[in-house]
């Protein structure tokens, strides 16, 4: 017979007899229960539907066919409710605060929630793949997962209950046992079988005693399809890696470098040379002269094209971060250092290093470089380990050298070690036979890029192009170039497409030697020149604001103070 039992709580406080009750099902049904709050949060959805709720105590004793209050507040109020409300067939069982039934409820409670966990952990044990054997502090085996059948073939009937001692004594689980430690990475076969396994074995400690120990152990055969299969991705990874060329190599041939004059040519032919060897490549030139492409191009045209070519913008990482950068980190060498991290040396292993914008480079880890180019070994920063690499070096630099050796800016022992082939790179001012070449070359790349068909510029244009002295160079050429083909409407380009980007610079726009122009005239002119040379970028205004010989926020002033007029 089922006894109907209605719950009288306040808040959370009958919460441990609503389970108990609700695990009692066979047993005891819940007609219904009232709290005095009117508080139901601790009930779930389902729950509210399920079972008649209220804060009116009167509503529930008048539920039909109740055998049974229980109380679990400890009012005298609800006591005095109680008495004047019920009916007389209907006992009362108190559950309040302290009461031995509370505490009867609650370690019932704990018993439900203690099975709930076994369960749990029953059904974590029996789906592991791998194989799972227990036993308590004599060795009686108590438990065995599914996975040991099928490792081992033995069944569970003719496993549990047996000695580990008899039937596996020098196995994992019986070492731990007698050691009373962790066994790891215990190679043996499995007693009762001819299995051979790789074990991992630990006693199990209550309050600082051994009560048994437990083994989890795999199949050799699946340990080695296991290296056999990181095998196989280190070939995978080998295969990327001498494939990253194509993500960090060479974007640049010597058969993308234009010019024809005889000054670029002496040049281009040493460069040449230079691919032949591995020895380390100082390129010099003034911003835009395309020391870059040259570095590229060496790589390409070398023995190490098939490996990377990794770039290092020494401008452009903060003195904290350029030896990290470079060299790599190990996992905790620093705060938030959470993985090893491989520098940029290490990644142009076999390959070449470029290290762009050298003359950047803080004077402290030019004494660094000078150790590693010698010796070709470092050690990552937090790291004990010396790693070798074989890279080939080559340096670019807009800055004079040995001016900032004799200023004491840059290390003489660095210049000379990467001076062992110095290419200057001429100005395309000392090259301006080679204007109408790279103007074709640019004319073609920006008609693919725009869509258009110029088929050349108008002799105006050309001499306005060849009369100018480009500060900015190779790459103001090609920035002058793109503009203009943008805002061209026919096969040609005239001389009216440049004339707002150059016009007020060349010997049509500039002043004639003697002229006297306002001092805030030439101002503008120069600060045009120096942006438009080294670009509007923060480096780039860095460096111009550097070859004015004015403070960052005095060019900042100036920008806004000619905004209208640059």
């Amino acid at each position: 017979m089922v006894t109907k039992v209605a719950l009288i709580t306040e808040g959370e406080s009958g919460y441990s007899a609503f389970k108990v009750l609700r695990e009692m099902e066979e047993q005891v049904s819940i007609a219904g229960i009232a709290d005095i709050k009117g508080d139901f949060s601790w009930l779930k959805q389902t729950e509210k539907r399920r079972y008649f709720a209220t804060n009116d105590l009167a509503k529930l004793l008048s539920l039909a066919d109740i055998d049974v209050v229980l109380n679990t507040v400890g009012s005298e109020e609800v006591r005095r409710l109680l008495n004047e409300l019920k009916a007389p067939s209907v006992d009362v069982l108190e559950a309040g605060p302290g009461s031995l039934l509370t505490t009867l409820l609650e370690s019932k409670e704990d018993l439900l929630e203690a099975k709930r966990l076994k369960g749990e952990l029953w059904t974590v044990l029996n789906s592991v793949q791998e194989a799972i054997e227990v036993a308590d502090n004599s060795g009686v085996i108590k438990y065995v997962n599914p996975a040991f059948t099928r490792v081992t073939g033995i069944m569970e009937k003719d496993r549990v209950g047996r000695n580990i001692f008899e039937v596996s004594p020098q196995g994992a689980l019986a070492q731990a046992l007698i050691r009373q430690k962790p066994v790891t990475g215990y190679r043996t076969t499995v007693g009762g079988s001819d299995v051979e396994v790789i074990s991992n074995a630990v006693p199990i400690m209550v309050e600082g005693e051994v009560e048994g120990a437990v083994v989890v152990f795999q199949l050799v055969t699946d340990i080695l399809k296991l290296v056999d299969e990181l095998q196989k991705s280190n070939v995978v990874i080998e295969n990327l890696y001498d494939r990253i060329d194509q993500i960090t190599g060479s974007k640049f041939t010597f058969n993308d470098i234009i010019g024809g004059s005889k000054v670029f040519k002496a040049v281009v032919d040493m460069a040449r040379q230079a691919a032949k060897s591995d020895s380390p490549v100082l390129i010099t030139g003034e911003s835009g002269t395309g020391k870059e492409m040259f570095a590229h191009a060496i790589h390409h045209a070398s023995s190490r094209y098939r490996r990377p070519l990794i770039k290092v913008d020494c401008s452009a990482l903060p003195d904290s971060m350029l030896e990290l950068e470079i060299y790599g980190y190990e996992k905790g060498a620093f705060c938030g250092a959470m993985r090893t991290k491989m520098g940029r040396v290490e990644l142009a292993d076999k390959g070449t290093l470029l290290l762009d914008n050298l003359g950047e480079m803080n004077l402290n880890f030019q004494e660094k470089l000078v150790n590693f180019i010698r010796e070709m070994q470092f050690r990552r920063t937090g790291g004990k380990e010396t790693i070798k690499v074989n890279v080939r070096v080559i340096a670019t630099t807009s800055q004079n050298l040995k001016s900032l050796v004799q200023r004491g800016r840059f290390r003489e022992d660095l210049y000379f070690q990467l001076q062992v082939i110095d290419l200057k790179i001429p100005s395309l001012r000392r090259r301006l036979e080679d204007v109408p070449l790279l103007v074709n070359s640019f004319i073609e790349k920006y008609n693919r890029k725009l869509g258009k068909n110029v088929q050349g510029v108008s002799s105006e244009a050309m001499q306005m192009l060849t009369n100018y002295e480009w500060p900015g160079n190779v790459k103001e050429l090609e920035f002058v170039v793109e503009r203009a083909m943008v805002l061209a409407d026919g096969t040609r380009i005239e001389k009216e497409q440049l004339a707002p980007y150059i016009a007020r610079f060349t010997s049509m726009g500039m002043p004639n030697i003697g002229e006297i122009i306002p001092l805030e005239k030439m101002e503008q002119m120069m600060l045009k020149t120096a942006l438009t040379r080294y670009g509007e970028t923060l480096e780039g205004k860095k460096k111009a604001a550097h070859s004015l010989n004015i403070s960052l926020s005095t060019l900042y002033n100036k920008i806004k103070k000619y905004k209208a007029n640059l």
